[in-house]
């Protein structure tokens, strides 16, 4: 059933109003939030970077109390297993003396999951979440569990550089929708997280939204109108990350080691619809494209060793790739 354009008006105020209460307790991380909101409603998943301290586990939990779904934390040290994620089967003894198996949910079966500092934990724990956040579901001794409806996982990341981290592996990162820099705060930003966090008035905050409608909002972002010269341009992006395409970039053709595949552009298509819809459009633009193009290629291109020696960041390839692109088509 297709929504008329009144409806994509009200769901982008509804939206608006999410925004703003995750404001009354949040502090700045303006574009974190929109990033992390546009994932959601694309149905995807989001891996936060950020130095420790700055309030991603704490956003994470204010927006599922303010979309009203069910939250579980994870902490991933080095010692975590991966039943201490999905569950595990345990002897339980019936009233007439029988045994049997009985499984035992882990914190993975939630609408919300915070896998909090997963570059912690070893490749073979992170690689737990693979199952649940590629196919939502869970098999554990053959028999097959499926999530919560909905499911996201939103995962906080350490930079690697930090000592006592392990660099996720590239199938792991592709599972997520979008990378988020988390910034730190501006001066003012620290006043005001002081004065929120030390002083005696406690926030409360007001649910905006149900677990139904935001699968709603999911079907109504999936009927987002991208015209064919908009998915043209972002086929365009993805291409030119490849350095053996004529199309790349000096930048791409001198550090890039692999560019992005197939889910790079499903996920940047998916994030424009995402923005399109809270801004109250039914229809992709050119600016949606550029403004999600950073979070959700940045963790898809891979820098060779020249790259990596240099410092350069993939942020700044990708500057490079939509001033190119841009150049060639004259947008």
């Amino acid at each position: 059933m297709a929504h008329t354009a009144e409806q994509y008006e009200q769901i982008s105020e509804q939206l608006e109003q999410v925004r703003q209460e995750i404001g009354r307790y949040i502090v700045g991380q303006e574009e974190t939030i929109d990033f992390v909101l546009y994932a959601i409603l694309a149905d995807g998943h989001a891996l936060l970077e950020g130095l420790p301290g700055l309030g991603k586990t704490m956003l994470v939990r204010t927006i599922s109390k303010v979309l009203d779904l069910s939250f579980t934390r994870i902490q991933f040290t080095p010692d975590l297993m991966p039943t201490d994620i999905t569950g595990t089967s345990v002897i339980e003894r019936m009233p007439d003396g029988t045994l049997h198996f009985k499984f035992q949910e882990g914190p993975i079966f939630s609408q919300m999951v915070l896998a909090d500092e997963i570059n912690r934990a070893t490749p073979k724990t992170q690689s737990a979440l693979l199952e649940a956040m590629g196919e939502k579901t869970v098999t554990v001794l053959g028999d097959t569990k499926q999530m919560a409806k909905p499911f996201f996982v939103l995962a906080t990341q350490n930079p690697i550089e930090m000592e006592g981290t392990y660099p996720l592996p590239e199938a792991q990162m592709d599972r997520f929708l979008c990378k988020i820099h988390v910034p730190s705060p501006t001066k003012n930003e620290l006043m005001e997280i002081m004065k929120r966090t030390t002083g005696a008035n406690h926030v409360e905050l007001e649910k905006k939204l149900s677990a139904e409608q935001l699968v709603d909002i999911q079907q109504m972002v999936k009927e987002v109108i991208i015209a064919e010269d908009m998915l043209e341009y972002a086929v365009d992006l993805v291409v030119a990350t490849h350095a053996d395409q004529s199309t790349a970039p000096e930048m791409v053709r001198q550090y890039v080691e692999y560019g992005s595949g197939p889910r790079g552009l499903q996920s940047m298509i998916k994030l424009a619809k995402s923005r399109a819809l809270v801004h109250g459009r039914f229809h992709v633009s050119i600016a949606d494209i550029k403004t999600v193009a950073k979070p959700a290629l940045r963790h898809r291109i891979l820098l060779n060793y020249e790259g990596e020696a240099t410092g350069l960041q993939t942020d700044e390839v990708i500057d490079q790739l939509i001033e190119s692109i841009q150049q060639g088509k004259l947008i």
